[in-house]
């Protein structure tokens, strides 16, 4: 859908699993992960966007793990990012994702344009509004900012935050298009944080009472995929107890 943010990964039962499904997919000799000592991990926890509309559960949740971290020895710190507002700025015609989906689909949409999803087609065609050359220049500022980035996390081990700041709706509450829209954008929101600034990120599940899935999830940066195994491994080990 999108060559520029689409990025392949495992999905696993464990950190150990997913990180010998990565090192295959890489091409790497697999090797199961070392765990790094809790105390002293740098752990950012960004502020604005990314902990706005979470859900009592979400919110819940996160809260008692970044405690669990901070007893363990973490150093966890709020961070402010303006690059969140610069990612919003790039994007707000139109996400890169949209764009190349409306550059990839095209064609199938004015032969066979009634047999898509019309909630699916109504996203894709949102790009239709990018003119190449308005595309050049996002690419290019998305470059700028995946750079930027990189170098702010320069300082810190990974960021932790909700995968997702809501649990999974039901049907019945996503039937009206406007309200499925609403929860669509909350969904891919914080993942689609580390895609746009080209970041290595993993979702841990976090420990819950029976009721709906939520995650913990953990960015680091660009290129950092073994060393970010090594501290979800650790993070993991935490979380069950």
């Amino acid at each position: 859908m999108s060559p520029s943010l689409d990025s392949i990964g495992p999905l696993a039962g464990s950190v150990e699993a997913c990180a010998a499904a990565h090192a295959v997919l890489a091409g790497d000799q697999p090797s199961a992960p070392e765990p790094v000592a809790m105390r002293g991990l740098r752990l950012g926890i960004p502020q604005g966007m990314p902990l706005e509309d979470l859900d009592r559960i979400v919110s819940g949740r996160f809260e008692a793990a970044i405690e669990l971290l901070g007893q363990a020895g973490a150093l966890v710190s709020d961070v402010e990012f303006a690059l969140f507002d610069d990612m919003a700025r790039v994007q707000s015609a139109a996400t890169i994702a949209t764009v190349e989906a409306y550059y990839i689909h095209h064609d199938r949409i004015a032969e066979r344009g009634s047999d898509y999803d019309p909630i699916v087609r109504a996203r894709i065609e949102t790009g239709a509004v990018v003119s190449q050359s308005d595309y050049a220049r996002m690419i290019a500022e998305r470059t700028e900012l995946a750079n930027a980035m990189d170098v702010a996390l320069g300082d810190m081990d990974a960021l932790a935050l909700p995968t997702t700041p809501i649990v999974a709706p039901t049907i019945d509450e996503i039937a009206d298009p406007r309200r499925f829209n609403a929860c669509n954008r909350l969904l891919l929101r914080n993942t689609a944080i580390a895609n746009f600034f080209d970041l290595c990120a993993i979702s841990l599940p976090l420990p819950d009472d029976g009721g709906l899935p939520s995650g913990l999830m953990l960015f680091a940066r660009r290129g950092g995929d073994r060393r970010l195994f090594d501290i979800a491994s650790s993070v993991e080990r935490l979380l069950a107890g």
